[in-house]
């Protein structure tokens, strides 16, 4: 057991059941749950243990003022559209409470305020218009208020009432337990290599098991079971997060964000076993997956960032990052996968609103597997065509292809060589790009430095050690093992290593 989450065995044997489940993070589990509490078998399928993807690197806001703002969302779908989200989002911080209350589920639970303030070289008037789409969207308890409770003044902001907070981790374990208590099996470590759909619906592991299923839902960040059909329409970006301790009380617990882009997000964690410090937990410095290997210089922009509005923090104790899938017109993509036989569901397109959506998908998913109508449906269809995102899938799929010069290009040094201890590096090697480990003790381990998903070329990222595809966001370890889709395979073993 890690952090309080337990864990689970691994698939030995091949078995059904009416769902399968692929991916045990935040909308795996929900989805999960809430078909065992129907009545159906579920069965959850995990490549590690219990929320360790990206659910575990969330900095778990639970919020229905959206990531990228009402007055796009309106933009993009329509007011309609606008009120179908921000209903959505209440709905899911609803059933997480209702869950945590009625299953009690010690999680650190809390409703808080949240408060969106503009940057300083912004206009107020981008609030304004953030509170009239938000009222247009019915939100209409969401209020203009003369600056954030907190140290630095903020100038005027808005007010989102009955937000919330959790511990992710804590809330999975929760989940666990309860998918369990109501018949569902989990099983872990068992890494899903096939996906195949139809009236012999199975998810095929790489130990040679099988499960087969009336329906399959692949809840794994981002799809891994297709090539193309979404993967032109969501963006992988990494983000930052550094968390310091403050005296236990200096800081008002509530949600705050601003309007710069990328944006800035804190919340209040509390102190683990401590009665004299909080936790002030801050994000942002956004980039794209695998576009570039700076996260010493965003650690310390966040610092500075924070510090000079939270004079009372203390030393930074934790730093990590974690992957974000954009969509292009801001909203998930939860539902039948396009192109795929009608038994085949995903959820992915967190927007940085992780928890939030992966509750919905829990949700909507439910009443698809069963028939039941629900009114999110068209609106985070994964077959959805967005004509007002037009100009946002241009810029995107223009990044995506210029990321293939790099087949063109040397590598990142001339000789292996050159690479230090515990660090890597592609080299060039004739035609083809090799990505290049070297251990603590001298030993180098060499990969195809292609992706494994659509052939982009691989680059090192030094602080987590991993190699990042810059196209798609498939994310390996410095062995070249899989970690993140939407790759489904490790890098590949380099042949005459010496040519």
């Amino acid at each position: 057991m890690q952090d309080g989450v337990p864990s689970y065995p691994k698939l030995t044997e091949d078995i059904s059941t009416d769902v399968c489940v692929v991916g045990a993070g935040i909308a795996g589990l929900t989805t999960a749950y809430l078909l065992a509490r129907e009545g159906k078998s579920v069965v959850v399928v995990d490549d590690g243990p219990i929320g360790g993807g990206q659910t575990e690197r969330t900095t778990a806001h639970l919020t229905n003022a959206i990531d990228d703002n009402y007055s796009e969302i309106e933009r993009l779908h329509g007011e309609h559209g606008s009120r179908l989200a921000a209903e959505s989002h209440t709905a899911a911080i609803d059933r997480i409470e209702k869950i945590v209350r009625e299953e009690n589920i010690e999680c650190d639970f809390d409703r808080v305020n949240g408060y969106l303030f503009a940057a300083p070289d912004q206009s107020a008037e981008v609030l304004g218009r953030e509170l009239n789409a938000a009222h247009r969207a019915g939100l209409t308890d969401v209020e203009r208020v003369g600056r954030a409770p907190i140290a630095f003044d903020t100038g005027p902001c808005l007010r989102f009432p009955r937000q919330g907070q959790f511990h992710p981790l804590k809330y999975l374990a929760g989940l666990a337990a309860l998918i369990t208590r109501d018949g569902g099996r989990i099983f872990t470590h068992a890494h899903a290599d096939t996906i195949t759909g139809g009236s012999s619906a199975c998810v095929h592991t790489t130990h040679g098991f099988t499960v087969t299923a009336a329906a399959i839902v692949v809840a794994s960040n981002t799809p891994i079971n297709d090539l193309v059909a979404i993967h032109t329409k969501q963006a992988a970006y990494l983000t930052y997060v550094v968390g310091a301790a403050v005296p236990q009380g200096s800081v008002t617990k509530a949600l705050y964000w601003d309007t710069l882009d990328p944006y800035h997000y804190v919340r209040l964690q509390s102190g683990a076993n401590s009665t004299s410090h909080d936790i002030l937990i801050v994000g942002g410095e956004d980039h794209k997956t695998g576009q570039c290997d700076d996260a010493p210089d965003r650690y310390a922009r966040l610092e500075d960032w924070a510090r000079a509005r939270f004079p009372m923090m203390g030393q930074v104790q934790f730093r990590w990052s974690g992957q974000v899938m954009e969509p292009i017109d801001g909203l998930a993509f939860i539902g039948c996968n396009p192109m795929d036989k009608e038994n085949v569901f995903i959820a992915t397109g967190d927007s940085g609103m992780g928890m939030t959506h992966g509750t919905i998908a829990g949700i909507l998913l439910t009443d698809l597997i069963l028939g039941r109508v629900n009114r999110w449906e068209a609106l985070y269809d994964p077959a959805r065509k967005t004509l007002r995102a037009a100009k946002e899938f241009a810029k995107e799929t223009s990044n995506m292809i210029s990321q293939y010069t790099d087949w063109l290009t040397a590598g990142d040094v001339s000789s292996p060589d050159e690479i230090a201890r515990d660090s890597g590096a592609v080299v060039r090697r004739g035609l083809n790009k090799i990505a290049i480990y070297r251990d603590e003790n001298g030993n180098l381990h060499e990969r195809s430095a292609t992706c494994t998903h659509l052939g982009c070329i691989v680059g090192w990222n030094s602080s987590e050690h991993t190699w990042d595809c810059p196209c798609h966001g498939s994310r390996f370890d410095k062995y070249g093992q899989v970690l993140n889709g939407p790759a489904i395979g490790d890098l590949r073993e380099v042949e005459n290593k010496d040519s």
